[in-house]
C-alpha cells in the first residue's frame, strides 16, 4: 500500500473551518476505488496543525489520486488557508490495512 501522512499548518482564521475547506476534496478522495482510508486529525498541542493520514491500495491508485481533477481543485482550495508549505511522508509498505498492536493487546 501507499501510506501518506501530511502535516498542514493552517492560518488562524481557518483553524476552525479547515474541515469545511477540505470537505469536497475529502469526500471525493474517499470515493476513489483505490483509497483505503483518508482521515483528518487535529494536533492536541498546536490548534493550527492538522494531520492527514491516508492510504491507497497500490502505486497506480496513488497516481490516479494525484492526477484526479478533485486533487487539483483540493490544492487550490487549501492554498489560501495555509500559513506554510505542508510536510509529507509518502512511502510504500506491505499490507492493505491496519495491524493490531501486540504490545498493547486488550483482552476481554
Amino acid at each position: 500500500m501507499i501510506f501518506i501522512v501530511v502535516k498542514f499548518t493552517v492560518l488562524d482564521k481557518h483553524q476552525d473551518d479547515w474541515l469545511l475547506v477540505t470537505r469536497e476534496f475529502t469526500d471525493a478522495t474517499r470515493a476513489e476505488p483505490g483509497n483505503l482510508w483518508f482521515e483528518w486529525f487535529r494536533s492536541a498541542d498546536n490548534p493550527a496543525e492538522y494531520v492527514l493520514v491516508e492510504a491507497f491500495r497500490n502505486p497506480q491508485a496513488g497516481g490516479d489520486h494525484v492526477n484526479a481533477e478533485h486533487f487539483r481543485k483540493g490544492l487550490e482550495s487549501m492554498r489560501p488557508a495555509l500559513s506554510e508549505t505542508p510536510q509529507i511522508i509518502n512511502t510504500e509498505i506491505p499490507g492493505a490495512d491496519w495491524s493490531r498492536m501486540g504490545e498493547l493487546e486488550i483482552t476481554q
